[in-house]
């Protein structure tokens, strides 16, 4: 299987997944969220976690890949008394543009889980794993190709608010609700996390515009020298 063709089974795999979810919660009630929730952790990161050992993997690039989840973890963790202002997602979104789609899935989703040893994990981590590689995945294929510091900043504003917040959000609508999901809770719920999720990202767009197109010469210069990645295509 192609990595294009990864990239968009993983996709339609996901959206399986979450519908699935849904409707465990609608129809088997009396059955624990954390068990769906379980499901969803393991199964929507089996596909690139698979991938990504199958692979070949220099250990220069694993040490970069390494380094990069690290200093998303960093970048969280700095501004830990500020809510929503985290560059975490920027971090992401610059390790995509640099090593690919399917590694910037694997560094959102890593950066998610590890960080959270910091801030506290629970019900919501999956959620946060699965959004963070979401933005890595899809800003690594957008962005392949040339682009402007105008254009870095919005798309990563537009990954970081509206994809990000939609699904992490989402775990706080099946904690609230549970099986008694209504399109008005659905929404309150959405209109309450609107001003965090806009604060995540003017707060990553910002970081993108400043600091987004030096942090990724310097990556791609490092990839170049010591040739860590012959094809950091998708």
């Amino acid at each position: 299987m192609s990595s294009r063709k990864s990239v968009v089974f993983f996709g339609v795999y996901v959206t399986l997944l979450l519908a699935f979810f849904i409707l465990w919660q609608l129809f088997f009630n009396e059955v624990s969220y954390y068990v769906p929730c379980a499901v969803l952790i393991v199964f929507s990161m089996l596909l690139m976690f698979f991938k990504f050992e199958k692979r070949k993997s220099s250990a220069r690039e694993i040490t970069l890949t390494a380094s990069l989840v690290a200093i998303a973890v960093a970048s969280r963790a700095v501004f830990y008394l500020i809510p929503q202002v985290k560059p975490i997602a920027a971090v992401v979104i610059i390790s995509a543009v640099c090593l690919g789609a399917e590694r910037g899935f694997i560094v959102g989703a890593l950066s998610a889980f590890v960080s959270n040893f910091i801030f506290g994990q629970g019900p919501w981590t999956p959620f946060q794993m699965l959004a963070l590689g979401a933005v890595g995945l899809i800003s690594g294929l957008l962005l392949k190709k040339k682009h402007s510091r105008v254009s870095l900043s919005l798309v990563g504003f537009a990954l970081s608010f509206a994809l990000y917040g939609l699904i992490v959000d989402l775990s706080t609508v099946l904690m609230t609700y549970g099986s008694n999901i209504t399109l008005h809770g659905m929404l309150s719920v959405y209109a309450a996390g609107a001003p965090f999720s806009a604060v995540f990202g003017v707060t990553t767009a910002v970081f993108l515009f400043l600091f987004g197109e030096p942090f990724i010469s310097k990556i791609s210069r490092v990839i170049k020298k010591y040739n860590i990645i012959e094809n950091n295509g998708v």
